[in-house]
């Protein structure tokens, strides 16, 4: 009787609980991962610590994408699209694997001056926030998930912008090895931007099918 209101639920478009729960679980993970890279940028925590807490959160993260994937595999229905599904759980981790790169490569290149980067990663809790809302949204049926999804998309636009900005800088001087360290690193918070808004199309176009 359980998994029949499940069913018909998801048939109404209304996110199941498990498959919510799992896409907030990678997003909580995901969070977790960007305070983690803000505060090694702020020295509240050194390179090596931040880089080992850093593999408990990716694994966290690793463990509800495959529950999702193993609870759509066996549904029969979903409240979205599941091609929409998979890639929006496919960016979060891609957000996630991309801050544990940016946390490791931080650990090895050991680049001065880590408070500059904090700015690009406030955004990313402005992203990673807006997508649970979206998350969250889709799990009510609420209609203010476009807006949410909006504001998710707005925020990767932001680090983009970012990113461009840090590269000018970074060129307007000598092209150094510290140079070249500082630009992988931006790189790899360009990215994170990148699959923002990736997330944030996954959930306005499931949103939009529905």
């Amino acid at each position: 009787m359980r998994r029949l209101r499940r069913v018909f639920g998801m048939m109404r478009g209304r996110m199941d609980t498990t498959l919510a729960d799992a896409l907030i679980g990678q997003l909580d993970a995901t969070r977790e991962g960007a305070w983690l890279a803000i505060a090694m940028s702020g020295g509240e925590i050194g390179r090596t610590k931040a880089h080992q807490a850093m593999r408990e959160i990716e694994h966290r993260g690793d463990t509800c994408r495959a529950r999702l994937v193993a609870e759509l595999a066996g549904a029969l229905v979903t409240p979205i699209d599941r091609e929409d599904l998979f890639r929006l759980s496919r960016s979060i981790d891609d957000i996630l694997d991309s801050l544990r790169d940016f946390v490791r490569e931080s650990h090895l290149y050991r680049v001065r001056g880590r408070q500059r980067f904090a700015p690009m990663l406030d955004q990313v809790i402005v992203g990673v926030d807006a997508l649970e809302k979206s998350v969250r949204d889709l799990a009510t049926r609420s209609s203010a998930v476009g807006h949410d999804a909006l504001e998710a998309k707005k925020a990767g636009g932001t680090i983009r912008r970012m990113y461009q900005y840090e590269i000018a800088r970074i060129l307007s001087s000598d092209v150094t090895a510290e140079a070249l360290r500082e630009r992988e690193l931006v790189r790899r918070l360009e990215i994170v931007g990148t699959a923002i808004g990736e997330a944030a199309d996954a959930i306005a176009d499931g949103a939009m099918k529905r």
